[in-house]
């Protein structure tokens, strides 16, 4: 392999770990949150219980995710210099923002989080965790808003040099495809979320290790999962048709459409072909392509050979986005069965039938498999640019040999191939150790007078 694609390689390794606890934390944020205000409704020691437990879980998802972020920013020094010397006066300030805005806003307040309840008062702690739960959204903006200028460039200016400078930062950050993308990514945050949070506990149901606040976690990732699930159909519906408005070479990859067609069948598997640019072995629905699509069933969508030269690799793209559709059906399937069997079972959680329970168990990470496949959709969809229609990718590579490229991607994945079986060990180890009580809660009597 030669430089530019081990660099890419190694780009998509670390942002790959790296997205798997962002998913998790920006809605678990909110979720801990919930579970903060319940407790103070009610003085319920299941929710507090519930809250300290995934305290605990948010904190370590945080450390390695910012671990990870620091990791992948590095890069666009070592692989991509080219990248931040024609596009830093607008890349670097959007990461300025997120580090002021956000990152120190979570970094400050997860302390009191995780140290403060009982030594500061009720409001105090309260307020401390709506500020955590807001700074991981902000994180998630302002980095999805420089996302999405790479896909749909906006308010810009280049000058003699190729440098690119501002002309309008709101047509900047609100550039056409951030609503959509935002949209989406916290959608699959608190589909990730909701999954982590009633895999979790259907594990502990199923090794006899169920506490007072397992039932109402299990119920609360359930709910908002069945709940989340149709609202993601219709914005990943939205973001497609914008998708097929700026980036159509994309679409076409993701379709495996060859030829410019009216009609074109909506493709459940194939084998895309590059080399004879067609597919094999062919099952779709006809005419559901431009059924979706247009909203016509004649409709006409453009094809990749309207792209010579411009357009993605195919393969990545047609299998990365069913895998993210059927994986999102999956957990439709799932949350809906399993909020139905547990309002069956009169919402008492040992009720749930063991099988129902090893599938919610497996289904834990299921998030993460969704989520990284339509990054890959995403990501890999913009080849050749690195911002759409503007600058190439091999423009802005380093001339790093190949083989000090090779040895460090060998190293991160090692790494981060330990990581994540140290993260998903740690979090099985207190789901399995969780004890029944709180350790320690603030006087009914503080709560009140706060």
């Amino acid at each position: 392999m030669d430089a530019l694609i081990l660099a890419r390689m190694q780009f998509a390794a670390n942002i790959t770990f790296h997205i798997l606890f962002p998913t998790i934390s920006i809605a678990m944020g909110w979720t801990l949150l919930f579970f903060r205000l319940r407790w103070l409704a009610t003085h319920d020691e299941a929710w507090l219980m519930a809250y300290r437990f995934w305290t605990k879980v948010f904190a370590l998802t945080f450390a390695l995710g910012v671990v990870s972020g620091i990791t992948m920013s590095f890069q666009f020094g070592t692989n991509w210099p080219g990248f931040m010397e024609r596009v830093g006066n607008i890349a670097g300030p959007l990461l300025g923002y997120e580090v002021l805005t956000a990152f120190f806003l979570e970094a400050t307040f997860l302390g009191v989080m995780l140290f403060g309840h009982g030594k500061v008062s009720e409001r105090v702690h309260l307020l401390a965790t709506a500020l955590v739960a807001f700074g991981t959204t902000v994180s998630a903006f302002w980095i999805l808003a420089l996302n999405s200028w790479l896909h749909t460039p906006a308010g810009y200016t280049v000058n003699a040099n190729g440098e690119f400078f501002v002309s309008s930062w709101w047509q900047v950050v609100f550039n056409p495809s951030l609503p959509y993308r935002l949209t989406h990514v916290l959608l699959a945050s608190g589909l990730t979320a909701s999954f982590v949070l009633a895999g979790v506990s259907a594990w502990q149901l199923l090794k006899g290790k169920a506490n007072a606040s397992t039932a109402r976690v299990l119920r609360v990732g359930l709910t908002v999962a069945a709940v989340l699930i149709p609202l993601q159909i219709v914005a990943g519906d939205m973001h497609g048709l914008n998708t097929l408005h700026h980036q159509p070479q994309k679409i076409a990859a993701m379709e495996a459409i060859w030829q410019t067609e009216r009609g074109a069948p909506l493709l459940l598997f194939a084998v895309p072909d590059e080399a004879t640019r067609s597919n094999h072995f062919e099952i779709g629905v006809p005419r559901g392509a431009a059924l979706i699509l247009r909203h016509d069933a004649d409709g006409e969508i453009k094809g990749l050979d309207a792209f010579p030269g411009a357009h993605p690799p195919v393969k990545p793209l047609f299998y990365g986005f069913r895998v993210m559709v059927g994986t999102g059906m999956l957990m439709l399937a799932f949350s809906w069965a399993g909020l139905w069997w547990y309002r069956r079972a009169g919402w008492v959680a040992t009720a749930l039938p063991r099988p129902l329970l090893w599938g919610l168990a497996g289904m834990t990470f299921s998030g993460w498999l969704a989520t990284v496949a339509g990054w890959y959709v995403t990501e890999i969809g913009r080849q050749p640019y690195i911002v759409f229609g503007l600058i190439r990718v091999d423009e802005v590579a380093s001339r790093v040999p190949a083989p000090m490229i090779a040895a460090t991607l060998a190293l991160y994945v090692t790494v981060y191939l330990a990581l994540i079986a140290a993260y998903v060990g740690v979090v099985k180890y207190m789901a399995e150790k969780a004890v029944d009580m709180p350790a320690a809660r603030a006087p009914r009597a503080k709560a009140v007078a706060a």
